[in-house]
């Protein structure tokens, strides 16, 4: 703090994000972050010197006690006792020869030694080791009466405060009780030095909690009281005069000129004649440092502020410098360090062009999908200057993508059991960027009750377009289901453009084909028992999505709508088409704060077939954790005469969830209903319900889902109980 004109003060306000409070702190030190609800100002108060008078200031003349004169004549002359004193001092090398020379049986007094101190034995005895020492602590006779002896006992209070507490509405109390050295000793002290260092601390605490509200000319004075009665804690006090708080008397910017014009000023949120507050200012000036580069000016940056205040009026005149820098537009870009891919794989992740108007919002959401990719161990996106302005007054801005690629190969693998399905384990290898760029190859092995088997599959991320991945796969697999049995080739491929973690799309789309070949083993009413057949069957998938939910694993309002459609046939002695079609709704409505409730509808068909022609790997079949909980999975609709399911060419399924939330957990209370029929039409005949609860942990990748379910009227075959886990909701 400086004066200035006699009576204003300019001050340097350093602000500590958060509320957090770092005694002692540089100008531009790092402060660290806090929960607190405050900031705080420190004022940079140099205390004035006291200096000397005017050099034309005349002084009176004051006469000396003794004259110079006097004061040597009562001097005795150097050496003049002493003639050892007029002699040269020896030499160290001299000295120490004099030294070695010396018997030890020398008189000390030669040497200048005490003889009482060379001639005692204990110095020249080794030590002892150290694992010879007694190392125990020492046992007091009577610890409890020795703590109790030393310890002091307080009562803190504030004196004060209150008209500065109130026009924060608490928040100063608020801030100092959560950081008070008094308020975490709990009333005791080992020493009455100890109780005068904490109210020291807290003094100081408190003027900077006050100096971050405005209160600029607040006094902070501690004192500790003795209590009349006898085993009364003391009164540790602080009192507090706040004086006037300091308000902004006038808001200026220097900065170049920017478009639109008023940008900066639009976007710092201070007005005239509101108290300086440190986390208004800083949360202010932070947006502007924000904006900015949202609105082409990538290399802005907001210089220090100054605030001049008047002791007198109790304002402070608030100056912030800018630099804005260059307009910008994207530019090329550029790659350095180890390469997991070149450029033009980068502009693909990006979802701007060249030529429009610079946004660092888009610039995050690249970096984003750079590191969503998983091939960096460290990636960078930075702004460099990319050429001369255009006529518009904006430059090229070139995009840095510094890289370090991550090792391309992982393991995986998972294991799990399900009551309906057994045991499974599944263990994987990936190349995750064998062809450049992003196209992985993939080995899958699965072993397991109801499954085992082996694919290859080859994937192309982001191919082309950012979020479409292309795939080609050829499998082998072995299941053994209550429904049926198979042994299944298939080769497939699959273009789709899908919603990720990342980016959550309102609008998603996919389509595929597949050959297979599969001999399965089902129900033959005209053998009259279990047969198998061969089956060879070529297929078409189209699927459209819309989603209008707010998220991906936990949505609590919105909804969503899936249609897919696959028109495939027999291979077999000709072709002979039929037609694959389900559409999918769910909705989902909040009620309060932490209630949801949500809803799905479920409805599928296959038209242009018998059931009995159709290979039983292909039919409907509903129950499980992701149909109609409380039955076994494929364990609704007709079943054969061993009781077995057959699956049908219709389905209808719905479900109603209650889902309450509470911090990290949540619980949900759910009732499912469904059927297959043998009808091609879905109907709403004969439906089945289960009903259940479950618990939700929420974690920050999605909800861990355990559910446990009942059938309602159950059947002779059907389970008790059925449970379920898994990650995300049930729908």
């Amino acid at each position: 703090m400086r004066i200035d004109e006699g009576r204003r003060k300019r001050v340097d306000l350093r602000l500590l994000a958060g509320g957090a409070l770092l005694f002692g702190a540089p100008v531009g030190a790092q402060l660290p972050k806090s929960t607190a609800p405050d900031s705080v100002v420190t004022v940079s108060a140099p205390i004035p010197l006291l200096a000397g008078p005017p050099a034309d200031a005349r002084l009176p003349v004051v006469e000396p006690i003794i004259t110079n004169e006097e004061f040597q004549r009562a001097m005795p002359p150097l050496g003049s006792n002493d003639p050892a004193l007029d002699q040269p001092l020896e030499s160290v090398e001299q000295f120490e020869q004099r030294v070695l020379a010396t018997p030890a049986t020398t008189p000390l007094a030669t040497i200048g030694a005490s003889p009482s101190i060379l001639n005692d034995t204990e110095l020249t005895t080794p030590l002892p080791p150290l694992a010879t020492f007694d190392v125990r602590e020492v046992e007091l006779a009577d610890p409890g009466r020795a703590i109790a002896a030393a310890e002091v006992r307080y009562a803190s209070r504030i004196e004060g405060l209150e008209p500065a507490d109130v026009a924060t509405s608490g928040a100063i109390r608020s801030l100092f009780e959560q950081l008070s050295i008094l308020r975490r000793g709990k009333g005791r002290a080992t020493s009455q030095a100890m109780l005068s260092a904490r109210l020291t601390e807290d003094s100081k605490l408190l003027q900077k909690i006050l100096l971050a509200q405005g209160w600029y000319d607040a006094t902070v004075e501690t004192r500790i009281d003795a209590s009349s009665a006898a085993g009364q804690p003391l009164g540790a006090v602080i009192a507090v005069t706040p004086g006037a708080r300091y308000a902004i008397g006038s808001i200026s910017v220097t900065a170049d000129q920017t478009v639109p014009p008023n940008l900066i000023k639009d976007n710092l949120a201070l007005k005239v004649g509101e108290p300086i507050v440190a986390e208004r200012v800083q949360g202010a000036e932070a947006n502007v440092a924000l904006v900015l580069p949202q609105q082409g000016y990538p290399f802005a940056t907001v210089g220090q502020r100054d605030v001049l205040l008047d002791p007198e009026t109790h304002a402070g005149d608030y100056v912030l410098p800018v630099t804005v820098g260059p307009r910008g537009r994207f530019g090329a870009f550029q790659t350095k360090g180890d390469l997991a891919f070149g450029a033009d794989h980068v502009a693909v992740l990006a979802r701007f062009k060249a030529g429009e108007l610079y946004d660092s919002r888009k610039v995050d959401d690249l970096r984003k999908a750079l590191v969503a990719t998983g091939l960096f161990s460290t990636v960078a996106v930075e702004p460099q200057p990319g050429g001369v302005p255009g006529a518009d007054g904006t430059a090229p801005v070139t995009l840095l993508v510094t890289q370090d690629a991550a090792p391309k190969r992982t393991l995986a693998g998972s294991a799990g059991y399900n009551t309906s399905q057994g045991f499974r384990v599944e263990g994987s290898w990936t190349n995750r960027n064998m062809f450049v760029p992003e196209g992985a190859l993939i080995a899958t092995a699965v072993a397991g009750t109801a499954e085992q088997g082996a694919s290859l599959t080859f994937r192309r991320s982001n191919a082309g377009k950012r979020d479409r991945t292309v795939q080609v796969s050829v499998e082998a697999l072995r299941s053994r289901y209550v429904a049926f049995n198979a042994l299944t080739a298939r080769l497939a491929a699959r273009i789709s453009y899908d919603s990720t973690p990342l980016w959550q799309k309102p609008f998603t789309y996919a389509a595929g084909a597949e050959i297979l070949g599969t001999i399965e083993e089902g129900y033959d009413f005209a053998l009259g028992r279990r047969a198998k057949k061969k089956y060879l069957i070529g297929a078409l998938t189209g699927q459209i999505g819309i989603d209008r939910s707010n998220s991906l694993l936990d949505p609590t309002k919105g909804f969503r709508a899936q249609l897919q459609v696959q028109p495939e046939g027999s291979l077999q002695g000709g072709f002979t088409p039929y037609l694959r079609s389900q559409v999918d709704v769910s909705a989902y409505r909040p009620f309060g704060q932490f209630f949801v409730l949500a809803v799905r509808v479920r409805a599928a068909t296959i038209v242009n077939i018998n059931r009995d022609a159709l290979a039983p790997s292909r039919r409907l079949y509903a129950g499980g954790g992701g149909s109609v909980r409380g039955f076994s999975y494929q364990g609704l609709g007709p079943r054969d005469p061993d009781n077995r399911p057959l699956g049908g060419l219709s389905l209808v399924e719905g479900s109603t969830e209650a889902r309450y939330r509470f911090g990290d957990y949540g619980v949900v209370a759910f009732v499912d209903v469904g059927q297959v029929s043998t009808s091609r039409t879905p109907s709403l005949s004969g439906l089945r319900a289960g009903v259940g609860v479950g618990g939700r942990l929420y974690t920050n990748f999605g909800p861990l889902r355990v559910d446990v379910a009942t059938p309602l009227g159950r059947r002779k075959g059907e389970s008790r109980f059925n449970l379920y886990v898994s990650i995300g909701q049930a729908f």
